[in-house]
């Protein structure tokens, strides 16, 4: 047998725990009557799992024969990828022959019964919901790891545009928290902040422990240590139970040193060049803290780095939203990834901060 667990992201791997409560949540609401909204944000760091929830997602809307899937691209022309992808869905094609509509290669000009041209794929894709609405369908799109870009802006103001016209679009975003936050600052796009958000908190332990029970046929105690390496963080959860798949005669402890490695390439390294210096100096000053402990008093951090409350709180509420930290227990702070304490002194010992 292949090994179940898989470590590349973005494809869902055979051994998986879902995440019920958010897919029933996005799938009813968007198939609601009256929906309370058209459009689903998805966030979290690198490797909790946003891609892999989305596709879960798309997936429960393929099996309804009333709704169009689409996924796109947020690094090409999104508009033209919708008219062209929309425009070559599965049986849509022929109503919109019918009302002669019929794309360019491009995507772009579309020529109509009355031989005018449409020469903008916002209109085009305005026509195509249009015959979508008479056909009952409804359209759900998918984008990946969205950026604050032109492309991302330039469909998003379009999509507020169909909303209005009472059109049956549907949308889910995943990406960083800070890109998520850069692309709903825009002053046109201000309907993001009211889209509801999914931040995707840790896995559930317990279904951890099963996964690693069932699949190594191990004890419950041991499958308890191994799912308590992962703190829930999926990526983790994956990785470990692809390198013990490797070696499942070796001792825990022995698959550290892969584990480590593995967590420091794929995902750790790009975290931390992504923190700014000050950032860095606080998980320095929490992590060299934490001891045998799971969390500091922020008392004890503020003391260590000379740090005033204030000044603190800023950074204390940035690491929390990029999901470096957690701020959860009253007073307390403490590191959400796996083994990202000693990952982060290697980095002291290295840069010397």
């Amino acid at each position: 047998m292949d090994n179940p667990f898989n470590i590349s992201f973005g494809k869902k791997p055979h051994q998986y725990i879902s995440r019920f409560m958010s897919v029933n949540k996005v799938v009813e609401t968007f198939s609601s009557e009256y929906p309370s909204t058209q459009t689903f944000l998805i966030t979290g760091l690198r490797g909790s799992g946003k891609t892999v929830l989305m596709t879960e997602i798309i997936r429960e809307f393929k099996d309804d024969d009333k709704w169009i899937t689409i996924e796109l691209n947020p690094e090409q022309d999104i508009m033209e990828d919708l008219a062209s992808k929309l425009y070559n869905a599965p049986g849509l094609k022929k109503h919109f022959l019918k009302a002669k509509i019929d794309l360019s290669i491009l995507g772009i000009g579309v020529s109509v019964e009355s031989n005018a041209r449409i020469i903008t794929a916002e209109t085009c894709i305005g026509q195509m919901l249009e015959i979508l609405k008479k056909q009952k369908k409804k359209l759900v799109i998918a984008i990946d790891e969205v950026t604050n870009n032109n492309n991302v802006k330039v469909f998003a103001s379009a999509f507020q545009i169909f909303v209005r016209q009472d059109y049956e679009i549907f949308l889910i975003m995943t990406g960083l928290y800070e890109n998520i936050f850069n692309l709903q600052n825009e002053k046109t796009l201000t309907f993001l902040y009211r889209a509801p958000k999914i931040y995707l908190e840790p896995l559930n332990v317990l279904a951890i422990i099963d996964s690693y029970k069932n699949t190594f046929n191990i004890p419950e105690e041991e499958a308890a240590k191994m799912a308590s390496l992962t703190k829930g963080y999926a990526f983790a959860y994956q990785l470990l139970g692809y390198i013990k798949w490797k070696h499942k005669n070796a001792k825990l402890q022995s698959l550290l040193p892969e584990y480590d490695q593995y967590l420091q390439e794929f995902v750790y390294d790009k975290i931390w060049s992504e923190l700014s210096d000050t950032d860095r100096k606080v998980v320095v000053a929490i992590s060299n803290l934490l001891a045998d402990s799971n969390s500091v008093r922020v008392g004890d951090v503020l003391e260590a780095m000379n740090m005033s409350s204030s000044l603190f709180s800023t950074y204390r509420e940035r690491l929390d939203r990029k999901g470096v930290i957690d701020t959860s227990k009253y007073g307390h702070v403490s590191l959400t990834l796996p083994r990202f304490a000693e990952y982060v002194k290697k980095k002291y010992m290295m840069e010397g901060l």
